[in-house]
C-alpha cells in the first residue's frame, strides 16, 4: 500500500506537468506588453493634440478659409506667406525682445532669491521660521485678480517715487512684481530638505561659510530642482498676459502675448496671421520643454520624499 501511493504521487505530479506543458499556444492567454488602461491616454492625446493641429492648419490657410464652416482641416495650399506677413504687420522682433528680458530676467531673479530664502526655510532656526513659511503658502491661494489693483498701485508708486524703469509702462514692471515666488521657495526648500546634511557638516568644519555651502555643495547637488524652476518661470512669464495688459501701454513695451492681441480688432480679426504669430511664439517654450524635461520627474519625486 505505501509502495503504490509512493509511486502514484510522482506519477501524478508528472501528469500534471505533461498537461500544463501540453497546451496548445492557441489557447494561452494574449497578455499586452503594458497596462490596457495606457490605451486611455491614445483618445486623450488625440484630444489634446487636436488645437494644436488645427492651430497649425490656420496659420497656413486663406482668410476665407479660416472663416469657413464647418472648418477646413485639409486647406487646399499651404500659404506659408502668412508667417512673413505676420512677422511685417506687427513689430515682432521687438515684442520677442521684451518677452525675452523679461522671461530671463525673471528665471535669473527667481533663481537667486528662492534659492536664498528655500535654503533659509530649510536649513536655518529662527524665532517665527514656520509662522513666516504658512504666511508665503498661505498667498498660493490668493487668486491674481484680487492682489492686481494693489500691485498696481505699488508698481506706480516705486516708479514715480523709487526708479521709472520699474514703474507703469516699464518692462521692468513686469519683472520686479514676479521675481520671487511663493511657490519657488516651497518648491526649492523642500528639494534641500532631502539632501543629506553631511556634506554641508563637513565644509563647516572646514570654515565655510553658510553662503560658501549654499553655492558650491547645495546648489550643484540641486540642479534638478533648479532646471525645473527655471523652466516653469520661464514658461509661465512667457505667457503671461493679464498683468502686461494692465501695466503697459505703449507698443514699444509690450510683450508677445500682449502684442498678438494687436491682431484682434472690434470687427474683424485676422485669424492666419493670429494663428501664425501664436506658433512661433510656440517655439521657444518648446524647446525650453525638451531640454528640461528630463529634469521633471527627478526633481518632483526628490521634492515629494521630504515632509513639510
Amino acid at each position: 500500500m505505501t509502495a503504490t501511493s509512493a509511486t502514484s504521487a510522482p506519477a501524478r505530479g508528472a501528469v500534471r506537468a505533461s498537461a500544463s506543458g501540453g497546451v496548445s499556444p492557441a489557447r494561452r492567454r494574449w497578455r499586452l506588453p503594458f497596462s490596457p488602461w495606457h490605451l486611455v491616454l491614445v483618445p486623450a492625446t488625440l484630444v489634446l493634440i487636436f488645437p494644436f493641429v488645427w492651430l497649425l492648419v490656420t496659420s497656413v490657410e486663406t482668410p476665407s478659409e479660416a472663416l469657413h464652416f464647418p472648418p477646413v482641416l485639409v486647406p487646399h495650399t499651404l500659404r506659408f506667406a502668412n508667417y512673413p506677413d505676420a512677422l511685417n504687420s506687427a513689430p515682432f522682433g521687438r515684442f520677442f525682445l521684451n518677452s525675452a528680458v523679461v522671461a530671463v530676467a525673471t528665471v535669473l531673479s527667481n533663481l537667486v532669491l528662492c534659492s536664498l530664502a528655500g535654503y533659509a526655510f530649510a536649513r536655518f532656526r529662527f524665532l517665527g521660521r514656520g509662522a513666516l513659511f504658512a504666511v508665503i503658502m498661505a498667498t498660493l491661494m490668493v487668486p491674481f485678480q484680487v492682489t492686481m489693483i494693489p500691485q498696481f498701485i505699488i508698481t506706480k508708486w516705486l516708479g514715480v517715487h523709487v526708479l521709472a524703469a520699474v514703474g507703469i509702462d516699464h518692462i521692468g514692471a513686469l519683472i520686479l512684481p514676479n521675481a520671487a515666488t511663493a511657490f519657488g521657495i516651497f518648491f526649492l526648500r523642500q528639494f534641500f530638505r532631502t539632501l543629506p546634511l553631511e556634506y554641508e557638516e563637513s565644509a563647516r568644519v572646514d570654515g565655510a561659510s553658510r553662503l560658501t555651502i549654499l553655492v558650491r555643495i547645495v546648489l550643484p547637488l540641486a540642479t534638478p530642482a533648479l532646471a525645473t524652476l527655471a523652466a516653469l518661470t520661464f514658461l509661465d512669464s512667457w505667457n503671461n498676459f493679464l498683468w502686461p495688459l494692465i501695466a503697459i501701454t505703449s507698443t514699444n513695451q509690450m510683450t508677445l502675448p500682449l502684442g498678438l492681441a494687436t491682431f484682434q480688432g472690434a470687427h474683424s480679426t485676422e485669424w492666419p496671421l493670429l494663428m501664425a504669430g501664436n506658433v512661433m511664439s510656440l517655439v521657444p517654450m518648446l524647446v525650453i520643454f525638451f531640454v528640461a524635461q528630463r529634469y521633471f520627474v527627478r526633481s518632483v519625486a526628490a521634492t515629494g520624499l521630504a515632509g513639510t
